[in-house]
């Protein structure tokens, strides 16, 4: 039972046994463990969505060289 007093889970038809629903609690829980597990990538200038939008293009002189200086 959880906090509520509800139930987590409920079997809505069939007879399982106490081997099959020991299964299955054990795969969600190896599901939920390994998708907390993984860790998240360092946020670089390299991976940051922001380097996805475009900027605006800069014109007149030593625009070509403001291209491709960093943000």
């Amino acid at each position: 039972m959880s906090e509520t007093g509800r139930p987590l889970l409920r079997v809505v038809q069939g007879e399982p046994s106490a081997e099959e629903l020991a299964a299955l609690l054990a795969v969600i829980a190896a599901r939920n463990s390994a998708a907390r597990a993984r860790p998240a990538l360092p946020r670089t200038a390299w991976n940051h969505p922001t380097r996805l939008v475009r900027t605006p293009l800069r014109s007149g002189p030593g625009g070509w060289r403001a291209s491709a200086l960093p943000r």
